[in-house]
């Protein structure tokens, strides 16, 4: 959710702020859909392959090419590549057979909202590769990171080349803001806005980020520059800009944001609500109670015309900003362990301030019922009139590690009203058409890489079943249960060290 303002982070910067520049006024384009057509390259490798023929044997399959299930069957593995997939599949001679029997196959999960620790001080640089391969260990075999560093750009490469054991990444920019911040482009006018949008395109990142504070000539500028460079544009939608016009442009969306004030009935006595920074004021929480329900649904209708990618990120805001968890209940998720002692103190003391009995009054129990579930019918309204939905999580923020967060969102995607089988489809097949990728991974046919999940259950019954993990296949390489768990270790203790 990219606030460390609200929590009393400080971060170390890893990007210099960009120096003011004069103004430099250029011609409006048109730009309408111009920014969704600049997409990643068909066949883009960001992952090695294990060499070598792998069998899994009497296995239920979901393949994710529809809603269905295939029984009894033999995904056959060569070289890092699916080559069969299905019944009656013969298995060579020679081959590692795996047995599948009373397992579910499901293509390898992407996280299309992550940050690492090591992104600023809360962990050193070098334990970046550990915990990318907790990311992995828990199912995810692509991940976006979403304000970017020079580091993730020699991550991304390393990864690709093999060095290093992790989930395929694709990395946004530095986060284009109105205000100093960490890994930040700070934009104040057009002019910066342009110079920013050729830095990030200049130095390889797959996206240029939105934060916060971007007033519409920084947006306008951006929107441009970036039509021009054929880099995508994603992240935040500040209210000053709005909903209509990131739809407008394109703009791939992260949390629901602006959607809120969008929603808010024309007899409001305030245009302010609760995106993102906004929401941690007591008093904005009253326009809650002003929601047109009609205008929900004509939002989603609108986001899905306009065909723009939308990563809710539902789990996170939900739960942080209205489920008033227990402490027991944050410390018994397996995640706590895998937080920095000095970062699980500082959400301890910034949700005591969220949560103090001052705000009650105005943070009521109907109101977050309702901001619960006015996110939840945007998700469900921009699904049902044939929208795009992303699974991002949006961690390691507010107690929920990656990984597991995005096992949390997928939870929170059926919450929403999404059936498991199209919750799974935010996680493989529909990232893997946002990033132009579908010809190389998202389902299990012949020809894709093997970045494959077994579990324990059948998701499609119960969505939650995606974190009973056996296993996790990435460019083939075969990683059980053992590996797995040394990952998640190796990990720990590269974020948190000796401490306790």
């Amino acid at each position: 959710m990219d606030l460390p303002f609200e929590t009393g982070r400080v971060r170390k910067p890893k990007y210099t702020n960009m120096t003011r520049l004069g103004w430099t006024l250029l011609a409006a384009l048109p730009v309408a859909l111009l920014v969704t057509a600049a997409r990643q390259q068909p066949g883009t490798q960001r992952g090695a392959f294990a060499p070598g023929v792998l069998a899994i044997t009497g296995v239920s399959l979901i393949p994710m090419t529809g809603d269905t299930l295939v029984p009894d069957a033999t995904v056959l593995v060569r070289n890092g590549r699916i080559v069969a997939a299905g019944a009656n599949v013969a298995v060579p001679a020679g081959a590692r057979r795996i047995d599948g029997r009373g397992r579910y196959l499901i293509p390898g999960l992407a996280d299309m909202h992550t940050h690492l620790y090591a992104d600023d001080d809360r962990a050193p640089d070098s334990a970046a590769p550990a915990e990318l391969g907790v990311i992995l260990a828990n199912g995810v075999t692509t991940a976006r990171l979403m304000i970017g560093t020079p580091e993730h750009l020699k991550l991304r490469g390393d990864v690709a080349a093999g060095r290093i054991r992790g989930p395929q990444l694709w990395v946004a920019s530095p986060q284009l803001a109105g205000r100093p911040d960490v890994n930040t482009l700070t934009v104040t006018n057009p002019e910066e806005a342009r110079a920013a949008v050729r830095t990030a395109a200049d130095a390889g990142y797959d996206f240029v980020k939105l934060t916060l504070f971007i007033t519409r000539p920084v947006y306008d500028a951006v929107i441009e520059e970036a039509a021009r460079r054929r880099i995508p544009v994603v992240g935040h939608v500040d209210p000053e800009v709005g909903v209509a016009r990131a739809l407008e442009t394109g703009q791939q969306i992260e949390h629901l944001d602006s959607y809120f004030e969008a929603a808010l009935a024309d007899s409001a006595p305030s245009r302010t609500s609760v995106t993102q920074q906004f929401v941690f004021p007591a008093r904005n929480w009253v326009s809650l109670d002003y929601i047109d329900d009609r205008k929900i649904a004509e939002l989603g209708g609108a986001t899905a015309r306009a065909r723009v990618w939308s990563s809710p990120t539902l789990n996170v805001f939900n739960v942080a900003f209205a489920a008033r968890e227990s402490d027991e209940a944050i410390r018994s998720r397996p995640d706590w362990n895998m937080m920095p002692p000095t970062v699980r103190d500082l959400y301890l003391r910034a949700r005591e301030r969220y949560w103090a009995p001052a705000t009650a009054e105005l943070r009521t129990e109907a109101r977050r019922k309702r901001y619960v579930e006015v996110r939840n019918r945007l998700v469900k309204a921009i699904h049902d009139s044939g929208g795009r939905i992303l699974a991002g999580s949006d961690t390691p923020e507010w107690f929920h590690a990656y990984g597991w967060g995005l096992h949390r969102e997928l939870h929170a995607l059926v919450q929403a009203g999404l059936t498991p089988y199209q919750a799974l489809e935010a996680a493989t097949r529909n990232p893997a058409e946002f990033l132009n990728q579908s010809g190389e991974w998202g389902t299990i046919e012949p020809g894709k890489r093997a970045d494959l999940v077994l579990l324990e259950a059948n998701p499609l019954a119960d969505i939650r079943n995606t974190q009973r993990i056996e296993a996790v296949l990435v460019g083939g390489h075969w990683l059980d249960r053992a590996a797995l768990a040394r990952m998640i270790q190796d990990g720990a203790t590269a974020i948190r060290g000796a401490a306790p």
